[in-house]
C-alpha cells in the first residue's frame, strides 16, 4: 500500500512538472517557434533560466562570429592535438576551457585532466571560472557566465566567455562587430513559470572591444590625422610594388588589389624568396570564399615566415576594410623593408 501510495504521489508530481512545462510553453510574450526542452522549465522560486531563440541560431553574424572563436581555439590548441567543432558539445565540461586559459595566461591549473562524472566536470568549471573571473572582474568585465549555464550547453554564454578571453589576451582575430542575439527568459514567480524576450549583444564596434587595451595606431591615424594616410599608403605602395615589379606586378590600389589575396601570396614569396606553388590557391578566385581563402593562405605564409599571426581577418581583407589592410601591409614593410 505504501509503495502504491508513493507510486501514485511521483505520477502526481510528473504530471504536475509537465503541466506547468505545458503552461511555460503557452505563457505571453513567448516567441512563435520556440523549442523549449521539459527540463528547461524545472525551475526553483525565482530562479531563471536562458535560452537562444531558435532565429538568432541562423542569424549570419552570430554563426560568424561562433566560426571566429572556433577556429580561434583549435589555432591555440593545435599542439594539444585538441579540434573543437561545437561549441556547446565540446566546452561545456571544462577540459577545452582548461587548456584554453593555460595557454593564455601561462598558468598550470589544478584540476583532474579527465573528469566522466557531472561533478567531476563541475569542479573542474568551477576552477577554471574561478581563475578566469579573478583575471578578468579587476579589469571591469561584466561575468555573464557560471559553472551551471556553461555546463548545461547554454551557448550564449559560452561565447560571452569566449568572447572576453580573445578581447582580455589580445587575440589575433578580428571578431565580427555589433553581433546581438534574442534570448528566452524563463522565470519562476509564486509558482508561475514567466517568458521574456530579451536581447544580448555579444560584440560591440572593434573600436570599442579593443578600447579596453592599446588602440591600434592607425585607429588614431584615421581618427586624427587623415591628412597623413596618403603618406602612409603611398610608402606602402612603394614598398609593395619593388617587389611585385620583378613580377611585371603593379599596385596602385591597396585596398583593392589586395582583396583577394593573390598579391599576398605572391608578395610573401618574393619576400621569402621562393615560388609559391600555384596549386595552393586560386589565381583568379571568383567566389568570397575562395579570396577568404587565398588571404588566410597567406597569412599561413607570413607565420611560417617568423612573424605573428596579423590580427585582421581575412575576411576584412576581402571586404576592402582599409585598415585591416593597412595593418597587414605594415607589418611586412616593419619586417622586411630592407629586403631587397
Amino acid at each position: 500500500m505504501a509503495g502504491l501510495l508513493c507510486g501514485t504521489k511521483r505520477k502526481k508530481q510528473v504530471s504536475d512538472l509537465h503541466e506547468e512545462g505545458k503552461n511555460a510553453i503557452n505563457a505571453p510574450m513567448l516567441p512563435s517557434g520556440t523549442d523549449i526542452h521539459p527540463e528547461d522549465t524545472l525551475l526553483e522560486e525565482n530562479a531563471e533560466r536562458l535560452m537562444l531563440d531558435p532565429t538568432s541560431r541562423e542569424n549570419l553574424k552570430f554563426k560568424d562570429l561562433l566560426k571566429v572563436l572556433i577556429d580561434w581555439i583549435n589555432s591555440e590548441l593545435e599542439e594539444e592535438r585538441i579540434i573543437v567543432k561545437d561549441l556547446e558539445e565540446d566546452c561545456y565540461d571544462g577540459q577545452v576551457l582548461q587548456k584554453l586559459f593555460e595557454k593564455l595566461s601561462g598558468r598550470k591549473l589544478n584540476v583532474a585532466e579527465v573528469t566522466q562524472s557531472e561533478i567531476g566536470q563541475k569542479q573542474k568549471l568551477q576552477t577554471v571560472l574561478e581563475a578566469v573571473n579573478d583575471l578578468l572582474r579587476p579589469h571591469g568585465w561584466t561575468i555573464e557566465w557560471s559553472v551551471d549555464s556553461i555546463h548545461s550547453k547554454n551557448l550564449v554564454a559560452i561565447v560571452y566567455l569566449l568572447v572576453a578571453l580573445a578581447m582580455h589576451f589580445q587575440a589575433p582575430i578580428r571578431l565580427p562587430e555589433h553581433v546581438s542575439v534574442q534570448v528566452v527568459v524563463v522565470k519562476k514567480r509564486e509558482g508561475i513559470l514567466q517568458t521574456a524576450l530579451v536581447t544580448k549583444e555579444l560584440t560591440s564596434t572593434t573600436e570599442m572591444m579593443m578600447g579596453r587595451f592599446e588602440r591600434d595606431a592607425f585607429d588614431t591615424l584615421l581618427d586624427h590625422a587623415p591628412d597623413k594616410l596618403n603618406v602612409v599608403k603611398t610608402s606602402l605602395i612603394t614598398f609593395v610594388n619593388k617587389h611585385l615589379n620583378k613580377l611585371n606586378l603593379e599596385v596602385t590600389e591597396l585596398e583593392s588589389q589586395f582583396a583577394d589575396g593573390v598579391y599576398l601570396i605572391l608578395l610573401m614569396g618574393l619576400l621569402e624568396d621562393y615560388f609559391v606553388p600555384l596549386y595552393n590557391f586560386f589565381l583568379t578566385p571568383e567566389s568570397f570564399e575562395q579570396k577568404v581563402h587565398n588571404v588566410a593562405f597567406a597569412f599561413e605564409l607570413m607565420q611560417d615566415g617568423g612573424l605573428k599571426k596579423p590580427k585582421a581577418r581575412p575576411e576584412d581583407v576581402v571586404n576592402l576594410n582599409l585598415k585591416s589592410t593597412l595593418r597587414v601591409l605594415y607589418n611586412l614593410f616593419t619586417n622586411y623593408k630592407n629586403t631587397e
